[in-house]
């Protein structure tokens, strides 16, 4: 058996403070804030940094911006102290450099893989070589929205090695993330997972339950891997 390696997981889409506490109890390497007013999980930035202040060290808030104006995103940036941004829409490499400082912040740029067999067509490795400048390139699903809307596309068809950090997005729960881990663990420098939809009781609304479930199945996933 190989070594066993440790994925980081992002609980996303936080609204609440009860639900920020359970993340972290239930040891979450980060958690994400939808600065993005059409989601059904959106916060202010304001509200975003209140809750981002209940978090102790060396848990990363995330905040996850579409299409917004550089300004808004640098200022709420600067307002969340050590947060990382998580680009989710059109933006072109150089609007996720500016946005994010120009290297101050570090950041996330999701990719939106199309559902079933027209996945094969995303070209991945083109995708992670255009925002070089990413910390992580996060997997989604496409679907008409912005986000995954919590569905999953098909792993199978992403290529067998990448040359990033990935983190795997979309559809995730407790039942399913052990085969995503199973399957791209090898593929990508590092691994980690990111889940909203999937440890939720309501849109915006999480489930401590279901959190500590999804930690608890990552966690099984590793010992195996």
């Amino acid at each position: 058996m190989s070594k066993a390696r440790r994925t980081r997981i992002k609980i996303c889409g936080l609204t609440r403070e009860q639900d920020v506490d359970a993340a972290v109890e239930a040891g979450a390497d980060a958690v994400g804030f939808v600065l993005y007013p059409a989601s059904p999980r959106a916060v202010t930035a304001d509200r975003a940094s209140q809750l981002a202040s209940r978090l102790p060290p060396f848990v990363t808030p995330v905040l996850l911006f579409v299409n917004a104006p550089t300004a808004a995103a640098l200022a709420a940036l600067r307002g969340v102290p050590g947060a990382m941004a998580q680009f989710h829409g059109d933006e072109s490499p150089e609007q996720c450099w500016e946005s994010s400082g120009g290297g101050a912040h570090r950041f996330m740029r999701a990719a939106r893989i199309p559902l079933g067999a027209a996945g094969a067509a995303f070209d991945l490795v083109k995708y992670t070589s255009d925002y070089s400048r990413a910390l992580a390139i996060l997997l989604d699903a496409h679907v008409e929205a912005y986000g995954g809307g919590g569905k999953a596309f098909d792993w199978s068809l992403l290529p067998p090695a990448v040359n990033a950090h990935l983190v795997l997005s979309g559809g995730l729960a407790p039942a399913n993330v052990g085969d995503g881990i199973r399957r791209l663990r090898t593929a990508a420098k590092s691994l980690a997972v990111d889940v909203s939809s999937g440890v939720e009781a309501a849109k915006g609304i999480k489930d401590a339950a279901k959190i500590r479930e999804f930690v608890a199945a990552v966690r099984a996933a590793d010992a195996l891997t």
